[in-house]
Formats: structure tokens, sequence, C-alpha cells
């Protein structure tokens, strides 16, 4: 089982990017799908998820109404379309997968991360 992240980079204040996660080896539509960060010095925080089951979405105060997340069954792929990015955006995003309907449990599977970088 595996998760692969990519899209990160650098991009301005107010920019925008898409991250995807591509999964493989496990049963996607089993699974719940969230993105968590950690910046620097700080601890993980989760970010959004999505739940193949029923396609529910959620998503941190911090980020409502900024990113998207969405899933592509077809492809077996996690999207997070961020808008409007701020510095304090700035953070190792990764995609993580957990064998629910709802975006909790443990024996979750780890992607190893993308940087993202908002300057200002």
């Amino acid at each position: 089982a595996q998760l692969v992240e990519s899209g990160g980079g650098l991009v301005q204040a107010g920019g925008s990017l898409r991250l995807s996660c591509a999964a493989s080896g496990f049963t996607f539509d089993d699974y719940a799908i969230g993105w968590f960060r950690q910046a620097p010095g700080k601890e993980r925080e989760g970010v959004s998820c999505v739940s193949n089951s029923d396609g529910r979405t959620y998503y941190a105060r911090s980020v409502k109404g900024r990113f998207t997340t969405t899933s592509d069954q077809a492809k077996n792929t996690v999207y997070l379309i961020m808008n409007a990015l701020k510095p304090e955006d700035t953070a190792v995003y990764y995609c993580a997968g957990v064998r629910n309907t709802y975006c909790n449990g443990t024996g979750w599977i780890w992607g190893h991360g993308t940087q993202v970088t908002v300057s200002s």
C-alpha cells in the first residue's frame, strides 16, 4: 500500500497550488483520505479529508473557503486545491489514508510529503 504526493512548490501569497495524492496497493474506495501539514517547529495538523465511501469532505477552520479536496476514484487520486495561499500555509503537506467511512481510526497509510512554501 502506497500514497505518493506531488505538486508542491514555491508560490507567492495569494497564489494557488494543486497537490495530488496517488494511491496504489489497496482498495481506494474503502478509504478516507486526509491531507495533513507540518510547519517547522509546529505539530502536525489536519487540513482536510474526503471519504470515498460517502463523498463527505471536512476542512480545518484555517483553510475552509480557500482549500478544496476532491477524489477521482477512476484515477485513485485525491487532490488538494489551495487558493488564496498565505505565508502561514508554508509546511510539508502529507496525504494519509484510513480504511474507514469517516476520517478517523487507526492504521493510517502515510505518504512522504511534499513541500509548500508561500512567500510574502
